[in-house]
């Protein structure tokens, strides 16, 4: 879907968003909780598809100076940042000045299976197409959002895995053939709603058991295959994740 959205090879595409872009402190103002999404990073396409519906966004930024990001590796996991004040608002003023800002697209659409890099910032959305290949502003600013780099002096506190009080139960009808099946301990898979491709139940982190691959799970009468996905900050229902 992503390869199909408006762009050419100029490296700019729609007009420059009306809408401000958000500051550390502007944001927290508008936000009654004092934490409001104000910077995101997210990876689609590919010939393996990623980033699809459900998926964990790789960086995911507060006005608090949180940041959630989601770990490499095969058992995945989410680990929080907290940045502080003065390190967040250096990073947002970066963002801006390297044409986050306003909505536009670096590189060429007409690549087949690209991997896209979109990055929103307010009501703004940038797309850098192979962004390896990107020489540009917006592609060498991409290492900015790497808390690999942060050094430790912006940071508020040490790094810690994050866990969302709640969890989104992905589940999706299956015949099971040649798989374990298990009985799903929770509420009945089937009663959700329609969210990221899937049919979507919130559950309490805690309770929610391991899934793995090769294992399906009966309840009311049905088998699933189920992908689970941790709520973020601001997240608080099943139609969030679309």
């Amino acid at each position: 879907m992503a390869l199909t959205a408006c762009g050419d090879d100029s490296g700019t595409a729609g007009p420059p968003s009306p809408h401000p872009t958000p500051t550390a402190s502007s944001s927290a103002a508008k936000d009654p909780t004092g934490e409001h999404l104000v910077l995101r990073r997210r990876e689609t396409g590919g010939i393996a598809g990623i980033g699809g519906p459900g998926s964990v966004p790789e960086f995911s930024l507060y006005s608090s100076g949180r940041a959630i990001v989601a770990s490499e590796g095969a058992r995945g996991g989410l680990t929080e940042y907290r940045l502080k004040p003065e390190a967040l608002q250096r990073l947002l003023d970066g963002a801006r000045a390297a044409g986050f800002g306003r909505s536009h697209t670096v590189g060429s659409d007409r690549i087949a299976d690209a991997v896209i890099t979109v990055v929103t910032m307010g009501d703004a959305k940038t797309r850098i197409i192979q962004p390896e290949s990107q020489a540009g502003a917006e592609a060498k600013f991409l290492k900015r959002l790497d808390p690999a780099g942060w050094p430790a002096s912006d940071q508020a506190a040490p790094p810690e895995p994050y866990t969302p009080e709640r969890t989104a139960v992905l589940a999706g009808q299956t015949p099971g053939t040649g798989a374990t099946v298990k009985e799903w301990p929770l509420g009945p898979l089937g009663d959700g709603v329609r969210a990221a491709g899937a049919i979507c139940t919130l559950a309490p982190s805690g309770k929610v058991p391991e899934t793995r691959g090769g294992v399906v799970w009966r309840s009311e009468g049905g088998t699933y295959s189920v992908r689970l996905r941790p709520l973020l900050p601001g997240e608080s229902s099943c139609r969030d994740l679309n």
